[in-house]
């Protein structure tokens, strides 16, 4: 099953790569934004299936992006993206409602697996 991707993350490369393995995975990338500002506008504007979501962007970061995007829709499918893989984030990142958390490097298999998890 296809589904529609935003990928939110403010280092070019890291978007990249996570596209190429969603679109490698059989999912749709149709939007991508390099801060949490646009990521909420990608998210209005595109209406996708999931949302990934750099925790540490600039203008705004991506928890503050998830809790908003969610307050917008309460069924938005958020997966948080971070280089740091500490707990208080990852606790943090879930409270705001965001369905799973995936660590940088990016491994194909864990971020697949998420992207399933959380819409199939």
């Amino acid at each position: 099953m296809s589904g529609k991707i935003v990928i939110a993350d403010d280092a070019a490369f890291m978007r990249m790569m996570l596209r190429n393995i969603l679109v490698q995975g059989g999912y749709e990338v149709v939007g991508e934004a390099e801060n949490g500002i646009k990521a909420i506008a990608k998210y209005t504007e595109l209406k996708p299936d999931l949302i990934t979501l750099d925790i540490t962007m600039p203008e705004m970061d991506g928890i503050t992006a998830a809790k908003e995007i969610l307050e917008r829709d309460k069924k938005a499918n958020v997966i948080m993206c971070s280089a740091m893989g500490q707990q208080a984030i990852v606790v943090e990142a879930i409270m705001a409602g965001a369905k799973d958390f995936i660590v940088k490097p990016f491994q194909s298999e864990r971020v697949i697996e998420a992207i399933k998890k959380v819409i199939g």
